[in-house]
């Protein structure tokens, strides 16, 4: 289909570590592999991306937890506890993958004992015909003050929100959202533009990850378009 550039195929590193005979560790590692004709050596640079994060998140953020999970096991047994396994769960999602854009985000889930693990989101926007990642800022042209459009956007659908009775939010949610908010947690869906939060940022653990969506409108953010030749 015209507009389509990416197939995008799916690479998983998976293990369980043992300790004394016990699995203290299962770490699933997934990420993407894109093959694409018309951006053939974008395709290869992000190939090489997002393989060598994953690779590296193994080799050092899985080894610190695996101490770690050692150490609780030790813990555990001297104090007749249950052994509770520790786990890593990394998946993504492309959200976008057309107009000569791609954007996706990934959720980085880790459970250390207690009464439940935490998840972390990070995100990218490529443009294809520039071969580059873009920022928040190119998606609003014409907006001098980004960050304050978008903060006060994020502020105005969580006071609807309340209005409905549907708040989930902490009572100071206003301050939280100036302080937590970064201009790289972002991510394009075919609606419009989506920026996301934190657990525990602006809400409890019980809301997730939550997120707000900015239309694609001359009065919200720009869609992304593919220059004239391509």
């Amino acid at each position: 289909m015209r507009g389509y550039y990416f197939l995008v195929k799916e690479q998983v590193i998976e293990q369980d570590m043992f300790y004394k005979d016990h699995n203290v560790l299962h770490y699933t590692i997934k990420y993407p592999l894109f093959i694409s004709d018309t951006y053939h050596m974008l395709a290869q640079k992000l190939n090489t991306l997002y393989k060598t994060k994953a690779v590296m998140f193994e080799r050092s953020d899985i080894m610190n937890l695996y101490q770690m999970a050692m150490v609780e096991y030790e813990y555990s047994v001297a104090n007749d506890f249950p052994i509770r396994p520790f786990e890593v769960y990394v998946n993504y999602e492309v959200t976008y993958n057309q107009n000569c854009a791609l954007s996706l985000y990934f959720d980085q889930y880790e459970y250390t004992g207690g009464a439940h693990g935490l998840t972390y989101r990070y995100s990218d926007t490529w443009n294809l015909a520039k071969s580059k990642k873009e920022e928040l800022t190119d998606f609003f042209p014409n907006t001098t003050d980004v960050m304050e459009f978008v903060i006060n956007n994020i502020i105005e659908q969580i006071e609807l929100e309340n209005k409905k009775g549907d708040s989930i939010y902490f009572e100071d949610y206003p301050q939280r959202v100036r302080e937590s908010i970064k201009k790289n947690n972002f991510y394009l869906s075919k609606d419009g533009l989506v920026i996301y939060f934190q657990q525990y940022d602006i809400a409890p653990y019980s809301s997730g990850i939550p997120n707000f969506l900015i239309p694609y409108s001359p009065l919200g953010a720009e869609e992304p378009t593919c220059p004239y030749y391509i």
